[in-house]
């Protein structure tokens, strides 16, 4: 399963909330702890997973992020298949930036397929948390998922911050709305709401597809959380892996 995954974390933000630490970087580069920056936590997530494959995306003055990944993180062994990759735009398609967190795995679609994996786990380079992405996929697999998001809960007040997402008794992800001006609490609660961390699963036949389509479509913003992930509710198999508590860690 984990030998069949390549992962690809998104690494171009600005991180405009993070100005002055954000004027010279990206903001996955930010140091964390003198030593560190904040891709160090995905990245860590990655090896301690068993996740060795690992394209990173990057964009925005990404020079301090490429020399980090050069220094800090030349580990993997080629000759196994192990690899991180920073990929800037390569604008292979029209000379124009990223659009979107859909449109940048898009611009790069030739990289993933080409890699040979059966699964695609889509992470971001400026989270800080622990997780461990191989219950996740093993999750993914169990379900029978063609796509599956990490989600957790927050409380209701939060809401308007997040991609909120609605759960069947079986996980099966049945509504999703991006950053609502208003949002209904879960069932069983009067203030809490379930949301998506922007940690997504795909069949590589599924992503493809919906990658392709969804490039075509003029009234999309190419955003896997306003765009993609509505879209597929009522025609894929699409889950929530509830990070935290007994079951997701």
């Amino acid at each position: 399963m984990l030998e069949n995954t390549l992962s690809v974390i998104l690494a171009g933000g600005h991180g405009s909330r993070l100005q002055p630490l954000t004027s010279e970087r990206a903001k996955p580069a930010v140091p964390f702890g003198g030593q560190y920056r904040i891709i160090d936590f995905t990245l860590a997530n990655c090896l301690h997973s068993g996740l060795r494959r690992i394209l990173v995306l990057t964009q925005y003055k990404s020079h301090s992020l490429q020399k980090h990944l050069r220094d800090g993180w030349s580990l993997f062994n080629p000759e196994l298949g192990e690899y991180i990759t920073a990929v800037p735009p390569q604008m292979r398609l029209d000379e124009r930036w990223y659009g979107g967190t859909g449109d940048a795995i898009y611009q790069n679609l030739y990289m993933v397929e080409r890699s040979g994996a059966d699964q695609v786990l889509i992470l971001s380079g400026d989270h800080i948390y622990r997780m461990d992405y191989a219950a996740m996929l093993e999750f993914h697999q169990q379900v029978g998922a063609d796509a599956t998001v990490a989600c957790m809960q927050v409380p209701l007040a939060q809401a308007s911050q997040f991609g909120v997402m609605t759960l069947d008794p079986q996980q099966r992800v049945v509504g999703f709305q991006e950053k609502p001006t208003f949002a209904e609490p879960m069932a069983g609660t009067s203030d809490q709401v379930m949301v998506s961390m922007g940690i997504y699963v795909f069949s590589m036949e599924l992503l493809s597809s919906v990658l392709k389509e969804d490039h075509f479509d003029e009234n999309s913003s190419h955003d896997f959380g306003h765009d993609i992930i509505p879209s597929l509710l009522a025609r894929a198999g699409v889950y929530g892996y509830c990070f935290g508590g007994a079951t997701g860690r």
